[in-house]
């Protein structure tokens, strides 16, 4: 805050999760510098999936998938025995590689109990879901409170290796086509996705009184029942992010000043008809238990 002021730092533009769940925009509120991203209570969008899909459950927003939150190992196996497969899921942070998925991280109902007492002993609840099957897709929006903008979606491909193999990472790579579209969506698709977001952004302030004022950003997939939520992230997506920023044509500035002000609804937010890959290069033990 103090760096802040000394340098006449006119806005400031939040980008990992650790400031947001730390809570450093209510302190550069506080030191009045205006920022891009949510306040400690509102960045729970995406710091704990028990807020998140309590969320949508409370102001009945569709996306959410068969789902319940447990503080204690009590009701978990029961629960276990309704879904088919599973997916469990700590509440807080835990950098894109916390999700432990049923037939890719383990197979029994005993190990997943085991994997449910981990992280209670680690976490204050755990999230258990119904495993989906379908696409995934990205949807970064630009939120004032009010207003919700989306950006072109992206699809994300986390695996390590090639061929959609190997561990989880927070991204190896992405990419966004030039009709700002992907090839297995319909346009019904992304307005939904979009749809769904407003509606949580409206829920926000009626459940905390606060307008949220930075990224929402949705991971979604289309499934044979319908789009359902992933998770929101409240923050651009990385890498998602070099595929939509380099797009913008609108300038930079003017979007965050539209969030911090809530006027995005007085803005013409355009992007260019280009298709964007982002590759990482990465050390080789990146991604690896027990490597660096």
């Amino acid at each position: 805050k103090e760096w802040a002021r000394e340098n006449r730092i006119h806005l400031a533009v939040i980008g990992p999760e650790d400031p947001l769940h730390n809570g450093v925009v209510d302190v550069l509120i506080e030191g009045g510098i205006p920022s891009v991203g949510p306040t400690k209570s509102l960045a729970r969008l995406e710091t704990s999936k028990a807020f998140a899909r309590d969320l949508l459950s409370k102001y009945r927003i569709p996306g959410n998938p068969r789902f319940r939150n447990f503080s204690s190992q009590t009701g978990i196996e029961a629960f276990l025995d309704e879904l088919d497969d599973a997916v469990i899921k700590p509440d807080g942070l835990t950098g894109g590689k916390g999700v432990m998925v049923q037939g890719e991280h383990f197979a029994s109902r005993k190990e997943a109990l085991a994997i449910c007492e981990a992280i209670l002993a680690e976490h204050k609840s755990v999230t258990i879901e119904e495993k989906l099957e379908g696409e995934e897709f990205s949807l970064q929006c630009l939120c004032d409170g009010k207003t919700v903008v989306a950006t072109p979606p992206v699809q994300d491909h986390k695996r390590r290796f090639n061929d959609d193999k190997g561990p989880n990472t927070g991204g190896m790579g992405s990419y966004s086509c030039r009709d700002h579209s992907l090839p297995f969506l319909k346009r019904s698709d992304i307005e939904e996705g979009l749809a769904i977001t407003e509606q949580v952004a409206e829920a926000i302030y009626r459940e905390t009184g606060e307008y949220y004022r930075g990224i929402m950003y949705g991971g979604f997939m289309v499934t044979k029942q319908g789009l359902r939520l992933l998770e929101y992230n409240a923050r651009f997506g990385d890498p998602e992010t070099m595929n939509i920023l380099p797009l913008l044509k609108t300038d930079f500035v003017d979007v965050c000043r539209a969030i911090i002000e809530g006027s995005l609804d007085l803005i013409r937010i355009e992007f260019e008809e280009k298709a964007t890959v982002c590759k990482y290069v990465v050390p080789k033990g990146y991604g690896l238990p027990g490597e660096r």
